[in-house]
């Protein structure tokens, strides 16, 4: 089975986010420390459009988990 690595960037852009650098750090800057009890599909900064990509990105454990988890790790 072949994975795809895929990028902050692209992860912002599936989730319909601004996805420079600049805009990836912002954000990131501005929802953290998310709390340790909530779960990265849980945060209540997320659309229900969102919350739902990322829980079908994790739950499918697609390429996109391993960034998914990256995300999670950056907010907490």
């Amino acid at each position: 089975m072949e994975t795809t690595n895929h990028e902050f960037h692209e992860l912002f852009e599936q989730l319909g986010l601004p996805s420079s650098e600049q805009d990836i750090r912002a954000f990131i800057d501005s929802h953290r420390p998310l709390a340790g009890d909530v779960k990265i599909t849980e945060a209540p900064f997320w659309s229900p459009a969102q919350a739902g990509l990322l829980k079908e990105l994790l739950l499918q454990d697609a390429d996109w988990a391993e960034v998914v988890d990256q995300l999670n790790v950056a907010l907490h």
